[in-house]
């Protein structure tokens, strides 16, 4: 993932001479940490076929075209050149310790979920303090396989994840969706598990249960304004705020157990609420670049 602040994403993208940026904002940012928008030396061009984003891109020129033609163009332009390496991308792993944490940790989670995923898997992600460990376990691969939120704000995932089901049941695609929704987070939009539950859809809600809003005590350290308040939510219990909806509701807090949940959940005709116990992790929220 690229950083989602001015500054940070400057210095990450340094070393470049030309960025092009395909069917996406330029940039979408969510804390705001200053710094240059670009990167020395660097020219940028966005393709879009959205006008209002072209208009509101903050540097560099928009071209309004296809995406795929814009691309079919660069190709056939783009010369051979060996005169110097590209810069190398910075790949991190992440290895699983031995024997696993408990709680377990929500790259840990992940990690167990992904050895079961279907290929043709829709996703839906909202577990907002969790992004990077899912991506690095669940890499997008196919098209219109990922879908998340476009900014900060929560409660969009559960709702969405509802809809995009329904579409698959409607079209006969048998493509099953699996949101992944922060236990906070799905207190924003928890009567969507009822419509799930009502239209015996293909959809297993995945909550990672850490009792608090991370992600907001993460912005708290960014901004360097400590004890907020509300932001511990001891007490919620999924399984049977899952069950109260009409949905299956499971408790899976180590590595067999998440992966029998999740496999009863795929072969199952409607929703599964698996509720996944980690551990209480705050990291920053724009880690450093150097």
């Amino acid at each position: 993932m690229a950083p989602i602040a001015i500054g940070p994403l400057s210095k990450k993208l340094r070393g470049h001479d030309l960025i092009i940026v395909i069917g996406a904002q330029v940039f979408r940012y969510y804390p705001y940490v200053a710094g240059e928008y670009l990167p020395d030396g660097a020219e940028l061009l966005q393709v879009t076929n959205d006008p209002y984003d072209a208009g509101a891109a903050i540097v560099g020129n928009s071209l309004l075209s296809d995406a795929k033609l814009a691309l079919e163009a660069f190709l056939e332009a783009v010369p051979a050149v060996k005169s110097r390496p590209s810069p190398v991308p910075v790949h991190i792993e992440q290895k699983l310790p031995s024997p696993p944490n408990s709680p377990l940790t929500a790259f840990e989670a992940f990690a167990a979920l992904s050895e079961l995923r279907p290929e043709d898997a829709i996703v839906v992600n909202e577990t907002a303090s969790n992004f990077g460990d899912f991506l690095q376990n669940w890499p997008i691969v196919k098209p219109d396989s990922y879908y998340t939120f476009a900014s900060g704000a929560l409660g969009w995932g559960s709702p969405a994840a509802v809809g995009i089901a329904l579409a698959q049941k409607k079209s006969g695609s048998g493509r099953p969706v699996v949101a992944l929704i922060g236990d906070g987070a799905l207190q924003y939009s928890v009567q969507s598990l009822y419509s799930a539950a009502q239209n015996k859809l293909k959809l297993i809600f995945i909550v990672p249960c850490n009792d608090e809003y991370a992600i907001l005590k993460e912005f708290a350290i960014l901004e360097k304004t400590p004890n907020v308040p509300a932001l511990d939510l001891p007490g919620l219990d999924i399984v049977a705020t899952a069950k109260a909806y009409g949905c299956t509701g499971v408790a899976a807090n180590t590595v067999d157990e998440i992966k029998k949940a999740f496999a009863n959940a795929l072969q199952a005709e409607g929703p599964t609420v698996i509720a996944i116990r980690v551990a209480h992790q705050l990291r920053p929220l724009v880690p450093p670049v150097d």
